[in-house]
């Protein structure tokens, strides 16, 4: 059995030991501002007249990095190394594998407040949202490292005096990664290193929005010793690259986490046999949420109220574990309203690289004149009592707005909006509560306050998300202790982070000799 992981411990920027150290990794960070990178294929490094700008969302003006922008011809080329790479790495020992994952673990343990920079200025995350997205990713490598050593030698089957049995898992082929912005550093890496440990080659497309830290990290794949040809780098647009190697006859499976839309896409495009291929192939999925956080009368009213503001408004509502939605029993409606108001006007909002901003700006000018829309909606659909205002003249910057007595059928109460924006519902009773949780396409998250035993029985029965939480906000699953994926078109619940996770990776084998 592998020694478990305890998960990387979050950074106490109160220290001034821990702040001075986060302020030296801006400084590095500054220093290699408006690099240009390259693809990466076969571990060659081809550089492309055509580039993607990556700018800092909280000063337009700052260009974080230039990244050359593949081609089909690029994509293509890597499909091939990528596929002949596989008939060598697949035979590796998961050992070594698993070797690699912790090495380059350790190598960014070693650049944490570096990596976390980055994530400040490319991203806009406040520090203490940086710390735990570049925690998470040495996590998820930490983690899929061990339990790649616990499949290795498959799982034990019965066998009779007159054969031997063995059930085994083998890895699928070439992988397409398809990661998001959001996450930019965790869950691009994680979905890289599951895929890599169960022995399959990758093809990484970053979120055009963030393809610096990806880049980043092949340098730390490549420092750790991962083949050339394992992982290869190619960031594109989708409908250039994106669609191209999903269809491709070559592609095994597509691991994607985005968009509902993108998402829903993938999987229709990727459900089709083209000429010469001769699987059908895997689509690993999580495309958001439309997230509520119930609160009953027994509820510690204190702590509901917190704990919408974190989930609702942390890393500016741009998680797809968000609370968009706060459902609460007219009993104690009113007071949960006020002190949320309360909070969210205390709440600061500006440039990340200040420690003492709570929230930064949103990703891009797509994603602000969305949200902003959805605000233009909400004045009509219900009674805006905080926040409400942007302004995209410098950043992107929104403020954390709060809208009351919006009705359970409300726009506001089903789509995703992906932005500091939180709608409040009131319900009669908790059955009404959870009919209201329940009445989205999604099925990522929730969350219920209370001290009702029968409440949180029933809602663990009937509550219908992949991930729900009793008496604390709807986000920070911790890789190991909280598996993370959702229900409906939040996804293929795949369930990051747990013990079956790697299995998407894999395909089981049985074989059976006679004695």
């Amino acid at each position: 059995m592998v020694v478990p992981y305890k998960h990387e411990p979050f950074t106490d920027f109160s220290v001034e030991e821990n702040k001075q150290a986060l302020e030296e990794g801006l400084n590095v960070v500054q220093s290699y501002l408006n690099h240009d990178y390259d693809l990466v294929i076969g571990g060659k490094r081809y550089s492309t007249n055509d580039k993607i700008v990556s700018v800092n969302p909280a000063n337009k003006q700052e260009v974080i990095g230039t990244v050359s922008k593949a081609t089909r011809e690029h994509a293509e080329k890597a499909m091939q190394i990528a596929d002949q790479t596989f008939n060598t790495w697949r035979k590796t020992k998961p050992e070594m594998r698993a070797d690699i994952l912790f090495r380059a673990a350790a190598i960014v343990r070693r650049r944490k407040h570096e990596f976390s920079a980055l994530l400040i200025k490319e991203v806009g995350k406040p520090w203490n949202e940086a710390d735990a997205d570049t925690a998470e990713a040495i996590d998820f490598m930490e983690y899929y490292g061990r339990q790649m050593l616990d499949l290795k030698d498959g799982i034990s089957v019965e066998s009779r005096p007159i054969e031997y049995n063995r059930f085994n898992y083998i890895p699928l082929g070439v992988g397409i990664v398809i990661s998001p912005w959001n996450f930019a550093f965790a869950i691009m890496a994680g979905m890289t290193a599951a895929a890599l440990v169960s022995g399959n080659t990758v093809l990484l497309k970053p979120a055009s929005t963030t393809p610096v830290v990806a880049a980043k990290f092949i340098e730390v794949l490549e420092e750790a010793g991962l083949p050339a040809g394992v992982v290869n780098y190619v960031p594109g647009s989708g409908s250039e690259v994106g669609d191209y190697l999903v269809d491709h006859p070559c592609t095994r499976f597509i691991s994607f986490t985005g968009s509902r839309d993108v998402g829903v896409r993938i999987y229709e495009r990727a459900a089709k046999v083209h000429e010469g291929q001769k699987w059908l192939k895997r689509v690993i999925a999580e495309m958001g949420g439309k997230d509520t956080i119930v609160v009953d009368q027994s509820a510690d009213l204190e702590l509901a109220a917190q704990s919408i503001v974190a989930s609702a408004f942390g890393f500016s509502g741009q998680k797809c574990s968000a609370c968009s939605r706060a459902v609460i029993l007219e009993d104690v409606y009113q007071p949960v309203l006020d002190r949320v108001i309360e909070l969210t006007k205390n709440l600061s909002v500006g440039e990340t690289k200040d420690r003492s901003v709570y929230m930064g700006p949103v990703i891009d000018q797509a994603a602000y004149d969305k949200i902003m829309s959805y605000i233009e909606i909400g004045k009509e659909e219900g009674r805006l009592v905080a926040g409400g205002k942007g302004d995209d003249s410098k950043g992107y910057f929104i403020e954390p707005t709060v809208f009351a007595d919006v009705d359970e059928n409300a726009r506001l109460m089903k789509e995703e909006i992906f932005g500091p924006v939180v709608a409040f519902c009131k319900a009669k009773d908790f059955d009404h509560a959870l009919e209201i949780a329940n009445n989205t396409d999604y099925g990522l998250t929730g969350a219920v306050l209370t001290n009702n035993r029968e409440h949180i029985e029933k809602a663990r029965e009937d509550f219908h998300v992949g991930n729900l939480y009793f008496n604390r906000g709807c986000t920070g699953a911790i890789v190991g202790y909280q598996p993370f994926g959702g229900f409906n078109m939040s996804g293929t619940d795949s369930k990051a982070g747990g013990p079956d996770y790697l299995l998407l990776h894999m395909q089981a084998k049985t074989t059976s000799e006679m004695l």
